[in-house]
């Protein structure tokens, strides 16, 4: 080997490219060590409404481990999303020492069961303090996305009514009360077709003149259960409105 002169180049340049390996990785490592490169900013922006950007700073107190190079981006993302109320945060770096995040809040709709709030989306979260004004949700496990889709679809099919919604349960067999904040109870019952809710709230609608006529505000409870007809519970006495065909409320 010693005497074959090509064997000694390829040794030779093996040796240099690896003492040139070595050379770069100490001056790299030296390099991203220095003080320039320690983090020393951080900027947060985004929809911030119910946390205050000071609890966010003290929340990642001592998670940012690392420098502009070193810092894993993905772990301080995770981070940010612990804080209460933060749905999504996106991180990333500005050069040579900046951390820019980006927050983006969970926005409530109302609160679920007795110690939990759903966003806008149909997402489950927990975060305080809760806005004594939200609507309370409760339904079985899995169920919250179908009563998000509803509550939006009776704020809208009562609004004629003059109230807003105060809570909504679907029950275990999946029947639908709402109350209203006027203090009116409302048995929906089942949801057996795509029109069967809507068709009894529109029963309700049609005939309310000629019901707040006669009971005015007294009105406490009202089941839409029936074929084809509702009935009505005021202070002191209750009244069904129906046709000759009505018999006993429906699921």
């Amino acid at each position: 080997m010693w005497n074959n002169p090509r064997q000694l180049n390829i040794i030779l340049n093996a040796l240099y490219a690896s003492l040139l390996a070595i050379v770069f990785a100490g001056g790299g490592l030296w390099l991203v060590q220095r003080p320039a490169f320690v983090l020393r900013t951080l900027l947060i922006g985004g929809d911030i409404k119910h946390i205050s950007q000071k609890i966010v700073r003290e929340n990642m107190l001592g998670k940012l481990d690392g420098n502009f190079f070193t810092l894993d981006l993905d772990k301080v993302r995770s981070a940010f999303e612990q804080i209460p109320w933060m749905r999504h945060a996106s991180v990333r770096r500005v050069w040579p020492n900046i951390l820019t995040v980006t927050l983006e809040e969970y926005k409530p709709l109302g609160v679920w069961g007795s110690n939990q709030l759903v966003s806008v989306d149909g997402e489950i979260f927990t975060a305080y303090p809760v806005d004594p004004e939200l609507p309370m949700f409760s339904g079985p496990i899995g169920s919250v996305r179908i009563v998000v889709a509803r509550y939006y679809d009776f704020q809208k099919w009562f609004g004629s009514l003059g109230a807003k919604l105060e809570e909504i349960t679907l029950s275990l067999r999946y029947a639908w009360t709402i109350r209203l904040t006027n203090g009116m109870q409302i048995e929906l019952g089942r949801d057996c077709n795509k029109d069967t809710l809507a068709s009894r709230v529109r029963r309700l609608i049609v005939a309310w003149p000629v019901v707040t006529q006669h009971w005015g505000s007294n009105i406490k409870y009202v089941d839409l259960r029936y074929p084809n007809g509702f009935a009505i519970r005021a202070t002191e006495m209750r009244c069904i409105l129906d046709d000759p065909k009505a018999k006993n409320p429906q699921p």
